[in-house]
């Protein structure tokens, strides 16, 4: 597979100073590609941070000073007492995929099955407010690849992100997070993030302890689209993250596929717009595997797959509800809808809610115009 320039090469860092190296990727105004220069320029991280200074002033930025050594010991104390590993570019288990990227992470805080990392990966995206059919998509081709021999990569935020990895936590799943490896984001996340970190793989090359600003989710994109073969994306708005890891993943080599969907779901148009300009159409996945040249093979979801494990439903509804909690449902299930129609039964089931209480608010909705219901009890969203 094609790649885009590969980073000026440099010695590897394997045996320079772990501490050296974290104080310079955290000093001020260094980003990787900086990195890999300053580098490849002196030799060591610590001749590297011995001309830093002077690189700066050079480049007009007075008074400059280097990360302190405190700084990166603390850190590394943080990664030990959180139970992750420390990857340096070109080390022994750092990822060969993500060695020949122009702006590849110089570390990775891992936590998790490090060998997941040397395992044939997809990447599969989405929206965070994906629909039920968008969110049964993802599980069914994350399941398919899985069973393929495929680890998955995602980003751990709601929506389909969370599917993918719920769904390929017993066949490799790797979450790549923008900020620490020890800071549960989304919250709602946080029980699959311990199970990931037993069962998969947790990465980021984000400092022990950050919690990510919206400036890290696009980094964290390209190492998503990185690591892996291939992107799909399943669901996702013409403006989404899901596209901007979309097009990193073009200008890596990587091969880009999308799940068609409705013209007139928003939550499709970035889908649409890819298979416009050429990226695969995706059925299911045999499609997945097709692309990238693996072996099809028939995917057979468990009895029962398509709905989600029977859970206990909540006890009786009193006849009052606050305002609040009814228009929360009512946000669960417009949210849940598209205009692409959905079986009553597979909402409810989506929902985990008592038939009956989402009937009283399905009629509520089709009063206020905004729910269609058509012959067969198949729902869509009309707004």
């Amino acid at each position: 597979m094609g790649q885009t320039s590969k980073p000026t090469p440099h010695p590897t860092p394997l045996d320079d100073d772990p501490v050296a190296c974290l104080r310079l990727i955290r000093s001020r105004r260094v980003g990787p590609v900086t990195w890999h220069r300053l580098m490849a320029e002196h030799g060591s991280a610590g001749a590297a941070l011995q001309a830093l200074p002077a690189v700066a002033q050079a480049a007009g930025v007075e008074n400059y000073s280097v990360c302190p050594v405190e700084v990166a010991r603390h850190e590394l104390a943080q990664g030990r007492a959180a139970g992750a590993r420390l990857l340096l570019w070109g080390g022994h288990d750092y990822p060969l995929c993500l060695m020949d990227l122009p702006d590849a992470p110089p570390l990775l805080w891992v936590r998790g099955d490090v060998s997941l990392l040397h395992r044939a990966m997809v990447a599969m995206v989405g929206a965070r407010n994906a629909s039920s059919l968008g969110l049964r998509m993802a599980r069914r081709l994350a399941e398919g690849v899985g069973q393929a021999g495929f680890v998955t990569v995602s980003g751990l935020a709601r929506g389909i992100d969370t599917v993918v990895h719920e769904a390929t936590l017993a066949t490799g799943t790797v979450a790549v997070q923008a900020g620490g490896v020890d800071v549960a984001y989304p919250e709602e996340n946080a029980r699959l993030m311990a199970q990931i970190a037993e069962q998969g793989c947790l990465v980021s090359e984000q400092p022990m302890g950050l919690q990510p600003q919206a400036r890290h989710f696009p980094l964290r994109n390209r190492i998503v689209s990185g690591l892996a073969r291939a992107v799909v994306v399943v669901e996702a708005a013409a403006r989404s993250g899901s596209l901007i890891t979309a097009r990193t993943a073009l200008d890596q080599g990587r091969d880009v596929l999308a799940v068609p969907g409705h013209p007139f779901d928003a939550r499709a148009a970035g889908c649409n717009h890819l298979l416009r300009d050429g990226a695969t159409l995706v059925r299911g996945p045999a499609d997945v595997l097709e692309a990238i040249g693996a072996e099809v093979v028939p995917f057979a979801p468990p009895t029962g797959q398509d709905a989600p494990s029977a859970a206990p439903l909540p006890g009786p509804v009193p006849e009052r509800r606050p305002l609040t909690d009814i228009a929360a449902v009512h946000s669960q299930i417009l949210a849940r809808l598209g205009p692409s129609p959905l079986a009553e039964d597979q909402l409810i089931r989506d929902l985990s809610m008592p038939p009956a209480t989402v009937a009283q608010h399905l009629l509520t909705l089709e009063l206020d115009g905004r729910v269609h219901r058509a012959p067969g009890g198949l729902l869509s969203r009309l707004d």
